[in-house]
């Protein structure tokens, strides 16, 4: 599957051990990530100014940046999800065809999906 992760889900991931860690480590190596340069660079500055984690120092997001697939966002018509900055993930997804958006963010997972494709919590992707 061609799965899109949102900032949050890979922030959780190194920072706190749980279930988007449990996530990460068992169950991504079956699937193509697929990100944007918008993204990946969203969650390099979030590492570095909200946990004080320089990215080029942390094998996770290395081993990350050298996995995904990158895509060009498409612009989208209009608003999609009530906080303006989301419509980043839904805009990457779109452009990669993806199969799911895993994110714990709720401003997107009360969407449910947009154009067929599922928004999901990293428990609702490990309960699939």
């Amino acid at each position: 599957m061609k799965l899109v992760l949102d900032t949050n889900v890979l922030l959780a991931a190194v920072l706190v051990p749980g279930l988007c860690r449990e996530l990460v480590t068992k169950e991504l190596h079956k699937h193509e990530l697929c990100c944007s340069l918008e993204l990946l660079a969203e969650f390099a500055e979030k590492l570095e100014s909200k946990f004080d984690q320089p990215p080029l120092e942390l094998p996770f997001y290395l081993a990350y940046r050298d996995r995904v697939k990158l895509v060009e966002p498409i612009t989208l018509n209009r608003p999609v999800s009530r906080d303006p900055d989301d419509d980043m993930v839904i805009a990457t997804a779109l452009a990669a065809a993806a199969h799911a958006i895993i994110t714990g963010d709720k401003d997107l997972l009360v969407l449910k999906r947009h154009a067929g494709i599922p928004i999901v919590s990293p428990r609702q992707f490990l309960e699939r």
